[in-house]
């Protein structure tokens, strides 16, 4: 049975205590990759060799203890349920699942080149408040509009010795209590976490 079937899609909530994580997926908790490393996968995806970022499962089960977890991706949903199947935990349940199609695909002068924009508009109109909302990706263009919920993580490109979730993972500890995230300056973020 696929997992993407067990995800609970909620109704617009009247109000949100938990904060919600929303994840990004390529180079946040996974590095999928034409070429193979030089270590065997951890799965294949399609003619992806697929390498689960260090402490990915032990950061979505602390974290789905008291916080509301997501993930949206600009890959395709096939994708997403494929790499989702594999490393999530059993007893983690998500909120949703976002791909590509609820992505906004808007041109990047920066970059010279079009790209997909999370707005977290759409995220609100589910009902949760953003002053509750995290998301954790490695551009900062994906989240263009929304900065103050912005918590940019690393690249992940397939190092076995990277510790960047468990460093976060203190970090979400840190911002549980906090009434509105987007006051916090999150920039650097990871020199004032210690393991």
């Amino acid at each position: 049975m696929c997992a993407i079937t067990t995800f609970t899609q909620p109704a617009v909530a009247k109000t949100i205590d938990r904060l919600l994580v929303i994840f990004d997926l390529d180079e946040t908790l996974i590095h999928a990759a034409e070429q193979p490393l030089a270590r065997e996968p951890d799965f294949v995806v399609g003619p992806f060799p697929v390498y689960k970022r260090p402490f990915v499962e032990e950061l979505l089960v602390d974290c789905t203890r008291d916080c509301t977890l997501a993930v949206w991706t600009s890959a395709t949903r096939g994708y997403a349920e494929a790499i989702l199947e594999r490393i999530l935990p059993e007893e983690v349940r998500l909120a949703f699942v976002w791909t590509q199609e609820r992505c906004t695909r808007r041109y990047l002068p920066e970059e010279q080149g079009y790209g997909w924009i999370k707005d977290l508009k759409k995220v609100r109109k589910r009902g949760f408040a953003l002053e509750r909302v995290l998301m954790v990706d490695d551009i900062p263009g994906n989240l263009a509009r929304h900065y103050g919920n912005y918590i940019r993580v690393t690249p992940y490109l397939g190092d076995d010795d990277d510790r960047e979730l468990a460093l976060l993972a203190r970090y979400l500890h840190q911002l549980r209590g906090v009434e509105n995230v987007r006051t916090i300056e999150k920039r650097g973020w990871q020199a004032r976490v210690s393991l």
